[in-house]
């Protein structure tokens, strides 16, 4: 990554970790560690907030171009043409983690056994930016946190079947598994998601199918935006139904 790329997302607070993946403290994991408070992986799944890292290894890759995201797309690419060792990854993210962390020793709301805690992740969220299945060795990535016991969240955007079916084949499949859909129907699709290429909606369709073959945890998660895509609840239905 260049330098002034890695500048841009550091002021915004990730740190990179080698050539594409990046880390970023989630909001629940600093609420967790201040006030004691956690999102709904804490509620449902007993998952500590402020022990989970949130992390991407496309820090800057993605084959979609969302009008809702609010992450850079600058400088975005729509593939990955490098694909760093999945080991050095993980432990250079959870490093990066805890130096995210640091500045959180001395704060007077966080105790020292929270902050201890933190030191020591036990899921990981593979999302917060980019198509994670873009990265190539993402099933040896899985394989690497699940090594150290940890939990693994994975979200994609659900339009390579191709790598998920790979993840099964090789007995890596995350402990739970994300799909967003963000349209009800192929036209709102490309005006609201505007896939970088024509196939993007079919490979969704295509990911919704093979949910029910895969032995894991599976979630379709909409994203839903006023003026575009709210509504038709009956198309919804019949894309959830093929999951």
């Amino acid at each position: 990554m260049d330098a002034e790329k890695q500048e841009v997302l550091e002021r915004q607070g990730y740190r990179i970790v080698g050539e594409h993946s990046g880390v970023k403290l989630c909001h629940w994991t600093k609420a967790s560690l201040t006030k004691g408070v956690g999102c709904y992986k804490q509620t449902f799944y007993g998952i500590e907030s402020h022990r989970c890292l949130q992390m991407t290894p496309t820090v800057d890759a993605c084959n979609l171009a969302c009008q809702f995201c609010w992450r850079t797309q600058e400088w975005g690419s729509d593939s990955l043409l490098l694909a760093d060792d999945p080991a050095m990854i993980v432990e250079d993210s959870i490093r990066a983690q805890r130096e995210l962390l640091s500045g959180f020793k001395g704060n007077p709301n966080v105790s020292g056994e929270r902050f201890l805690e933190a030191w020591h992740p036990t899921n990981v969220a593979i999302s917060l930016t980019g198509e994670p299945t873009l990265y190539r060795r993402l099933g040896e990535m899985i394989d690497e946190f699940q090594r150290r016991r940890m939990s693994t969240f994975l979200v994609t955007n659900g339009t390579t079947p191709a790598a998920l079916r790979r993840l099964h084949s090789e007995g890596r499949l995350p402990t739970q598994l994300y799909v967003t859909v963000a349209a009800p129907n192929e036209a709102i699709y490309r005006k609201l998601v505007v896939p970088k290429s024509g196939h993007e909606w079919e490979k969704l369709k295509e990911t919704l199918a093979l949910l029910p073959t895969l032995p894991t945890r599976t979630v379709i998660r909409h994203t839903l935006v006023e003026g575009w895509n709210l509504g038709w609840e009956d198309e919804y239905a019949e894309l959830d139904r093929r999951a």
